[in-house]
């Protein structure tokens, strides 16, 4: 059995080894940078950079104050009505930002509120003065709560569907009204999922790098992620890239850290299952508020895809079609993401095995310490954002040779270990069930390493693996953090094309662009749940 696992536990310590070059190397070229020139980052602690650092904090509270203060009430709407028409549709449009790019979605936001939006007349008629647009706090706002509203919309109806149904008949029997109702059964459980609802989304905010970089607007508008970028590729001050990366870092974990207490899930999970219950009666007054609150979340979720979608269809597609730098960014992004969401299925799956090869050889006694690193290394990502990695990289690499001809090593490598926490979530459950199933039988007959993987693995994790590679794809597909840095002339993805085109005041183009990329993303990720759905009904 030692020798079975320990070809498992080999691919494991790779993987974890493949995770701590990434992350130390990054921290690696910080130390180097700020010892070069320590007076340089020291300075850097300067009222401009406590102004971004304020900033930071402000616009991420601000944020989840207003995505998850609604998101309560539109929660509890939808958790009165289990069964109306149109009810599982609301459900699968609040899912799909979570799918969309977040560049995707600043232009849908920008063609909907933008000075030369579809609401710009009327901004100019309620306002009586030409609409200044919506760059700035404001943009950044709206951009964040069409993120996270439907993310706790969905998370706090999850939590509504755990109230045990004694509860409700009891309710019932008792004539129990609206009010006594939510104060006595729905809000008890609320207030024990809001904290972890609320920390996952002020810290999606606090590592917001995209939405920030294109609706921000200027030096007021800006956060340490963006920064950090404008410090390396604007200003070249590595110094004080340092000091932002520092602060980004300690922010970030002091988050995650508060999260892990609190218990919260802090992947957040885009496929809830959500099981209709019937619940107390609702008179004519609650349905109308209810029906009400679902429409204008409802509303405000699907006006920047519509928006999306009319933008892209009015861009000359057939001529975008065409362009040699179009093709090329569309071949590049697609290169780059299958080898990111590939080499995250890898090592996803390579610390998979190891822990539960580590835990079958255990069977008593406290778990070692690398046990520990297999189950929670992939969370240790979560601290240190794509940009930190970044930038990390890109200081420690300036001093070898030329920093964007490694671009697309860059970004596969630092793709495919952000989208692991997401990948272990489909392959993990599955592998365990697998092996809880055929560990012994694989240790009688001798059966090990790579056999094992084809002949006996191979059947069961086909389905898991295709979700986390769809998964993983999308997001290496969309992300614009590293590429952002690494990025040039002669390697650009699709995000990286279309954020030219935005700052070259090609907005149609860019909306073109940005149709195309949205669809491809949401593609993967619909495929994604329809696989993890059919993986979940035969495990």
């Amino acid at each position: 059995m030692q020798t079975r696992s320990d070809t498992r536990i080999t691919a494991g310590i790779i993987g974890l080894a493949a995770i701590a070059i990434l992350i130390g190397g990054a921290f690696a070229g910080l130390l180097v940078e700020g010892a070069r020139d320590f007076s340089g980052a020291w300075a850097a602690f300067d009222p401009y950079l406590f102004r971004v650092v304020r900033f930071t904090l402000l616009q991420a509270a601000l944020s989840t104050l207003l995505s998850v203060g609604p998101a309560l009430f539109v929660a509890r709407a939808l958790s009165r009505h289990p069964r109306f028409f149109g009810r599982a549709f609301i459900l699968q449009l609040f899912a799909v930002p979570l799918a969309l790019p977040a560049i995707v979605a600043a232009l849908g936001i920008l063609a909907l509120y933008g000075r030369a939006g579809y609401f710009a007349g009327l901004f100019n008629w309620a306002g009586g003065q030409g609409w200044p647009g919506i760059y700035g706090l404001s943009g950044i706002l709206v951009a964040h709560v069409f993120f996270n509203l439907p993310l706790a919309i969905r998370l706090l109806l999850e939590a509504l569907q755990t109230i045990p149904s004694d509860q409700w008949r009891l309710a019932s029997q008792l004539g129990m009204g609206a009010r006594p109702a939510f104060r006595l059964i729905e809000w008890p459980t609320l207030r024990a999922a809001l904290p972890g609802v609320a920390g996952l989304v002020f810290m999606l905010c606090i590592t917001s790098f995209t939405i920030v970089l294109t609706l921000g607007g200027g030096p007021g508008a800006t956060t340490l992620e963006v920064g950090i970028y404008q410090a390396l590729r604007f200003d070249f001050d590595p110094a004080r890239a340092v000091a932002l990366t520092l602060l980004q870092i300690a922010l970030t974990f002091i988050v995650v850290l508060t999260l892990t207490r609190l218990g919260a899930d802090v992947v957040g999970d885009a496929n809830l299952p959500v099981a209709p219950r019937r619940y107390l009666s609702v008179n004519r007054t609650e349905a109308w508020l209810n029906a009400t609150l679902i429409v204008l979340a409802l509303l405000f979720v699907a006006g920047p895809m519509v928006a999306t979608v009319a933008a892209g269809l009015g861009a000359d597609l057939g001529r975008l079609a065409g362009e040699a730098s179009v093709r090329q960014a569309t071949l590049t992004s697609a290169v780059l993401a299958f080898l990111s969401a590939l080499l995250s299925v890898m090592l996803s799956l390579a610390l998979t095995m190891a822990r539960r090869a580590l835990a079958s050889n255990r069977r008593f006694g406290a778990r070692t310490l690398l046990e520990e690193a297999t189950d929670t290394g992939a969370g240790f990502v979560l601290v240190v954002p794509p940009i930190v990695v970044g930038a990390g990289w890109f200081l420690l690499l300036r001093h070898v040779g030329d920093v964007f001809a490694i671009a697309p090593l860059m970004v596969v490598t630092v793709n495919a270990v952000m989208a692991m926490p997401f990948a272990l979530r489909a392959i993990r459950p599955a592998y365990d069930a697998a092996s809880e199933r055929h560990e012994r039988l694989c240790a009688q007959l001798g059966i090990s390493g790579w056999s094992r993987l084809w002949l006996v693995d191979r059947p069961t994790l086909r389905r898991p693996v295709a979700t986390a590679f769809a998964f993983a794809m999308a997001l290496s597909l969309g992300d614009l953090g590293v590429i952002a840095l690494f990025g040039s002339d002669s390697v650009q993805t699709l995000p990286y094309l279309l954020l030219a085109r935005m700052g070259s005041y090609r907005t149609e183009d860019a909306a073109g662009l940005a149709l195309l990329l949205g669809l491809v993303c949401l593609g993967l990720v619909l495929a994604a749940d329809r696989l993890g759905k059919e993986t979940a009904s035969n495990v």
